[in-house]
């Protein structure tokens, strides 16, 4: 899998210039679980395009407004969260053929470098963690809506959406490539709410 969602975005909004005319910190957004997932999809010998997603996202996004690059992300999903819609495809994937995996396995993203290619973009690199290897990964990233108060929740909120590709092989569950594609796309969509 040629570079991972995790998680998403995380550029714009956040900082205040404060009554002394100094610039805050990045403000602290918390991801919002039930709207955040990450959709994957792949070649299956070359007849389907088979997709599945992961859900359950936890993390926290320090977003400064003035300076997006000085904002940062780190994030994490449950490896068991993964839904394709059919549950013998989900147990071979956590079989031995795969993931092995375990409770409590989680896949991990840490931004560590922001850069900021348009009024609402940026290319989000960090270190992507799954199946106990880590690779750096980049997102490329748009803002979609930010808010200073969200019509239900009534404080600031973001929006972002993400993709990225993946090679299986960089993370060892490359079986059955190629005719399984080695490639992976990936698509993040994400919400988060100000911290409290």
């Amino acid at each position: 899998m040629k570079q991972y969602v995790t998680a998403a975005a995380l550029f714009m909004g956040g900082a205040i210039i404060g009554a002394s005319g100094a610039m805050a910190e990045p403000e602290a957004y918390t991801l919002d679980s039930s709207h955040s997932q990450v959709i994957f999809s792949y070649n299956h010998f070359g007849f389907s395009t088979t997709y599945g997603m992961f859900s359950g996202f936890e993390g926290e996004i320090m977003f400064d407004e003035e300076d997006p690059a000085n904002s940062s992300v780190d994030v994490s999903m449950p490896l068991m969260s993964m839904f394709t819609g059919w549950e013998k495809r989900e147990e071979h994937f956590m079989s031995e053929d795969f993931f092995d995996a375990s409770e409590g396995d989680m896949i991990t993203f840490t931004s560590t470098n922001i850069e900021v290619t348009g009024e609402d973009t940026a290319n989000i690199t960090g270190d992507l963690t799954m199946n106990g290897v880590t690779q750096s990964v980049t997102l490329e990233t748009t803002l979609n809506k930010q808010v200073d108060a969200h019509p239900m929740e009534n404080k600031p909120w973001l929006g972002f959406d993400a993709a990225t590709t993946l090679l299986r092989s960089d993370f060892n569950v490359g079986n059955f490539a190629p005719m399984v594609s080695d490639e992976v796309e990936v698509m993040i969509s994400l919400e988060a709410g100000k911290a409290e």
